[in-house]
């Protein structure tokens, strides 16, 4: 039976969770509605990430979970990179699975189900050369921030990573058709856009690179706010730089994955920066625009780590400050070439340094936080809270912040933030002052 409700559970990144509205839409297009919260569905779509193993291990564990009370299932489709590794193979891991899609052939979803319906298991981990995006319909639903690809796949090849293996080499969307997108998306409430790419700041068109676009986007009528994620240190241009300090609705915000603070690890990552290099990077970024919060990737624990190396990393953390940073424990990814390295780190070792790391982490995002009290700016409400009168909106360093207000979502208003912790602020609402 042709499958009419749909549910989309996305795991990891972000560009996961924009290929899940994409996904969302294609389905819609064709008839079937969203499942709501609680509800059974038709066809559940598990949009998998691959990056760690526990991320790759939770996906099957979801398929397993989907047989219903009476023996009977949904229409499953594995999406995203844990379909792109593993292919065929995901089907006889478990028999549950109908539909296997890898991230470079989900505009085939709909074309699969029907195959499905009728019948078949099939399977798509094609990585065609055109670009997939032309097969999905305008964009007629946003939210307050949305997110907008521009650019996937790496050509890095990080010894830890599979990502070149999953999504791909990297490749640009050309800039009319992001430009449209982009249109279509404020068109249909969108007040922020966050560009999206595995090395978003390598997008090119041509002689344009990331800056020219910013800027073009950021004469779009209706959109107050501009960021980007996630950014190679290696592809941070002059010019990428300079729009920081010269473009207004670009928000004083950049991830920047370093990884580690060790010249010795980084070179074993096949990490082409330094840590000479990545700092001098943040250097200029300060000088463009001083109030810039920072935000970076670590990897502890990777193999032939020593306790040198690691305190390295401490150290690169209390240079930069960040004002948050994301923090994993190495996980061996079949394939890549760090799995085989020896001097593998015990798992004790990396539990500790983790607990280290995250500590130090957390002292420089408070710090952050802090150092806003009784900064008057603007938030860009999100959703509601979980108090009666409660909203939350984020500031323009990325902060979530509280406050009691009748705002509603996509809305901007003007507040003091107030009291300060690790991971949000309290913001009072600030009456505009008549010109």
């Amino acid at each position: 039976m042709t499958p009419k409700t749909f549910k989309i559970k996305s795991f990891g990144c972000q560009m996961n969770v924009y290929d899940g509205e994409r996904m969302a839409e294609l389905l819609s297009a064709q008839g079937m509605s969203a499942a709501g919260d609680g509800d059974e569905a038709d066809l559940v779509v598990l949009n998998t990430c691959h990056i760690r193993e526990k991320a790759a291990e939770k996906a099957y564990s979801d398929v397993g979970r989907l047989r219903r009370d009476d023996g009977s299932k949904p229409l499953v489709a594995l999406a995203g990179c844990v379909a792109q590794a593993e292919g065929a193979e995901a089907k006889r891991r478990s028999p549950m699975i109908d539909i296997v899609v890898g991230p470079q052939a989900y505009h085939r979803l709909p074309d699969m189900v029907a195959e499905a319906v009728r019948g078949a298991r099939p399977v798509d981990t094609d990585m065609p050369a055109i670009s997939k995006f032309d097969a999905f319909p305008q964009r007629r639903r946003a939210n307050p921030s949305s997110f907008l690809t521009v650019q996937e796949g790496c050509d890095k090849f990080c010894t830890y990573c599979v990502v070149p293996y999953t999504r791909g080499a990297e490749i640009s969307r050309p800039w009319s058709d992001i430009v449209a997108e982009a249109h279509a998306l404020v068109d249909a409430g969108a007040r922020e856009i966050v560009l999206l790419g595995q090395n978003v700041n390598a997008w090119t068109d041509g002689d344009r690179g990331l800056a020219d676009l910013i800027r073009a986007l950021a004469a779009i009528d209706g959109l107050e706010r501009i960021r980007y994620t996630t950014s190679h240190p290696v592809n941070m241009s002059d010019e990428l730089v300079a729009a920081h300090g010269e473009v207004g609705k670009l928000m004083p915000y950049l991830h920047l994955p370093v990884q580690s603070g060790s010249n010795g690890i980084l070179k074993a990552m096949n990490r082409s920066h330094t840590v000479e290099s990545y700092l001098a990077t943040i250097e200029k970024m300060r000088r463009a625009r001083p109030d810039i919060a920072l935000s970076g990737d670590f990897i502890v624990g990777f193999p032939g780590e020593t306790e040198e190396d690691f305190e390295a990393t401490l150290q690169i953390v209390d240079a930069v400050r960040y004002a948050s940073a994301y923090s994993f424990k190495y996980s061996a990814r079949p394939g890549t070439p760090a799995a085989t390295m020896e001097d593998q780190i015990p798992s004790e070792i990396m539990n500790d340094r983790i607990h280290r790391l995250q500590e130090r982490i957390n002292t420089h995002q408070l710090a952050f936080n802090r150092s806003r009290i009784g900064v008057d700016t603007e938030i860009l409400i999100e959703r509601n809270g979980k108090n009666e009168g409660q909203m939350i909106g984020r500031s323009p360093w990325l902060q979530s912040v509280h406050v009691e207000t009748d705002a509603r979502p996509g809305e901007i208003i003007d507040v003091t933030l107030g009291a300060a912790g690790p991971n949000s602020m309290a913001g009072a609402v600030r009456e505009k002052v008549a010109a």
